[in-house]
């Protein structure tokens, strides 16, 4: 595999900052300053970061889960408030979220212990679309589409979301951003409150029948 990867993988880092840290000569190869592109043993056992030996990487867990509202994104409880993690079996505990979905808010949620992987499905410039149902406490009036098409200013910069689907108060929308609470904000500021907000898709991957509180493995992609 790739240097990079292989400390990424070890290092707990994303590829990006793996780069870095081999292009700053931070790693050594068996006493000898690593190289960006060259190719280590999976089981490789003479590699350090920084001075550390590093252990091989095992192979990396993603999953999806379909969270229930009512639950938080987080491993601590906000008073008897459930969270995320109280769904998964004590083996995948370790895992860290790929962004993050408020308490009222459902749908699906990425999990990971790869870096790389958490860094392409979490970072804004990654620009991984999200596809999420709502539903509005009153219909979707003829001049949001406008709204929406020419962004809808926010006290964090303007919030570009695109209208899919449109049938009264049930829309589905997409955006490529994911700015803290950036939809109920926006839908607000046109005047509507969001009932319900259901995630359905990120990047490639989709929520299809899972079940809610349900989790599956799935393959990095």
């Amino acid at each position: 595999m790739r240097i990079n990867q292989f400390v990424a993988g070890a290092g707990g880092l994303s590829r990006r900052n793996a780069d870095a840290a081999i292009s700053a000569g931070r790693v050594t190869v068996a006493g000898r300053t690593a190289t960006l592109g060259e190719t280590v043993a999976a089981d490789a056992g003479d590699i350090s970061l920084d001075g550390r030996l590093l252990k091989a990487p095992a192979t990396s867990i993603c999953i999806m889960l379909n969270k229930p509202a009512g639950y938080i994104s987080s491993r601590t409880r906000q008073g008897k408030t459930p969270t995320v993690y109280e769904l998964l079996p004590t083996g995948l505990q370790n895992l860290r979220l790929a962004g993050r979905l408020d308490r009222d808010s459902s749908g699906l949620l990425l999990l990971a212990d790869d870096g790389d992987f958490l860094y392409r499905y979490s970072h804004p410039s990654a620009g991984k679309r999200k596809v999420y149902e709502i539903t509005l406490s009153r219909p979707f009036a003829p001049a949001g589409r406008d709204h929406l098409a020419r962004g809808v200013e926010l006290s964090d910069g303007p919030s570009h979301v695109t209208l899919e689907h449109a049938d009264g108060r049930h829309l589905t929308v997409s955006l490529a951003t994911g700015r803290n609470r950036q939809l109920r904000r926006t839908f607000g500021a046109l005047g509507y409150t969001i009932e319900r907000l259901h995630r359905t898709a990120i990047g490639p991957y989709q929520l299809g029948a899972l079940p809610e509180g349900v989790w599956r493995e799935i393959a990095s992609q």
